[in-house]
């Protein structure tokens, strides 16, 4: 790779859904967030091979009683962001309640609270798009059978201009089960080019499908349809849904997805020139690129969505989402660095997949070191706190204070199928209630765990392999918590978090 070239995947971590919009000459993306919050997170690019992340648009789900413990694979699905009116428009489905639609002037908000546009179950990866030459305005979305019974089908309405109603009942414009080899037809785009409607929208599965291309001359239809991206001879697998800009110099290009187990979906920027007979052909002929010419748009410094903090102020980075809703007075603000989280008193103490109090990023696509430096503030019998790796089977190593008053070093894990942690390494004493924590992420997402409680680290436990929490990829996290009980707990000093390459 040179300075004229870039390498996929563009983003090496968990932006699953990723949508695209310019607007001038800048670039912004979203991506799914699920159950966590703030969600919606809101990148910024001037190249589309570097990236930062500038925000969320989404500070907390509706309705929050809902939301109030984790969901994980529930909540914001597959949103679209769009630019008209001189506003910015995410429409995204949650699939057990509908539609939802926030809008805002510009990329840091203010954003609207989210508007219902559509209730239903199983509504879900929602697009619209305002015809510039009529005036008029639409509305695609697919379908999840796991709420609806329905699937392999878009379903399209005409949209009031304002974004605030649907203007019919729907028509079904694209049948899946009608194409021949055709299923799990989701993630539509929707688009005007050379007269054409064009949806651009992914079928097969998320591991094993491709990118379908659908176009006609009326937003209802009847639709051509042409597979355009898939993974041929390549090791991009079921290269999958994303979304079409196009540069102020008239290149075009294609965001998407690629699913990778434990490191959930990571993204990947393909070419995309209109054929001959008016067909987008994306990548190599249709095959995703390993490494490809940059677009042509002026050079950028090299940028990636922050992980490290030092927490000044107690503040966490934006990099950090709680796995729920977040409660009051779980991080404290203060004068001095290093981010205090209140040592939560909770009846699942021994299961990190039900609390909403794990502070998360997500895991780096490729092989890595992740440390914190940890302090136990509380005296409360059975308090800890640590650094974990959170997914249907967890892992993590801290400190707990002992029924004694000591604390001891603990790494415990849970499978997959298990309803509660267990050790993976016996304890041990760490006399002053500190220690640095680290997990060496290798290939494979086999994590291994060490800690140093003042005399070198030591390695801890077997090798831990992460898996993905459904399909989203396994997260880092930070957590303090407590049995549960009466009264404050005390609390946990996390300082200097730190990802490094290995």
């Amino acid at each position: 790779m040179t300075e004229e070239t870039y390498r996929n995947p563009i983003l090496d971590a968990d932006w699953s859904d990723p949508d695209v919009v310019r607007v001038g000459d800048d670039f912004y993306l979203t991506a799914s967030s699920f159950g966590r919050t703030p969600g919606l997170p809101l990148l910024h690019s001037r190249d589309l091979v570097n990236w930062t992340l500038v925000g969320h648009a989404l500070e907390r789900l509706e309705p929050a009683e809902e939301f109030a413990r984790p969901r994980h694979d529930c909540g914001v699905w597959a949103p679209s962001l769009r630019y008209h009116d001189e506003r910015f428009w995410i429409f995204w489905g949650d699939p057990d309640q509908g539609v939802f639609q926030v809008n805002a002037p510009q990329i840091r908000g203010p954003w609207t609270r989210p508007h219902l546009l559509k209730a239903g179950k199983g509504l879900i990866d929602p697009c619209p798009l305002w015809d510039e030459e009529t005036g008029e305005a639409f509305l695609v979305h697919a379908w999840a059978k796991s709420r609806s019974g329905v699937k392999n089908r878009l379903t399209g309405h005409r949209m009031h201009p304002d974004g605030t109603e649907l203007l019919d009942d729907g028509k079904v414009i694209v049948d899946g089960d009608r194409i021949p080899g055709w299923f799990t037809l989701e993630g539509p785009k929707l688009y005007r080019h050379d007269g054409w409607f064009w949806i651009l929208a992914p079928a097969g599965g998320v591991e094993t499908g491709w990118q379908g291309a659908f176009r006609s001359r009326g937003f209802f239809g009847p639709y051509e349809e042409r597979i355009v991206l898939e993974q041929k001879d390549t090791d991009v697998n079921g290269p999958h849904q994303g979304g079409w800009v196009r540069t102020p110099t008239g290149e075009d290009w294609f965001l998407h997805f690629q699913q990778r187990g434990a490191y959930g979906r990571v993204v990947h920027l393909q070419p995309m020139r209109w054929g001959p007979d008016g067909w987008p052909v994306l990548g190599d002929d249709g095959a995703p690129v390993a490494v490809h010419t940059r677009p042509d748009l002026p050079p950028q410094p090299a940028a990636a969505p922050a992980t490290d903090d030092d927490f000044p102020g107690g503040r966490y980075g934006r990099q950090w989402q709680w796995t729920a809703n977040p409660g009051d007075g779980w991080a404290t603000q203060h004068s001095g660095d290093g981010l205090r989280l209140t040592c939560v008193r909770s009846a699942d103490a021994h299961d990190l997949r039900r609390l909403p109090n794990v502070l998360t990023q997500r895991l780096p696509g490729k092989p890595c070191t992740v440390e914190v430096e940890l302090r136990l503030d509380s005296d409360e019998p059975g308090a800890r706190a640590g650094l974990a790796v959170l997914g249907d089977a967890f892992g993590w190593i801290g400190l707990q204070r002992g029924q004694d008053g000591t604390a001891h070093l603990v790494h415990r894990f849970a499978e997959g199928v298990a309803d509660a942690e267990r050790d993976a390494a016996h304890p041990r004493l760490a006399t002053e209630g500190r220690a640095r924590l680290r997990i060496e992420i290798g290939a494979g997402a086999r994590c291994r765990f060490s800690a140093d409680t003042g005399d070198g680290f030591r390695p801890s436990g077997p090798v831990f392999t992460a898996t993905p929490w459904r399909w989203v990829g396994a997260l880092l996290g930070l957590v303090a918590l407590a049995p549960a009980g009466q009264g404050h707990a005390g609390a946990a000093t996390f300082t200097r978090f730190r990802i490094s390459a290995s």
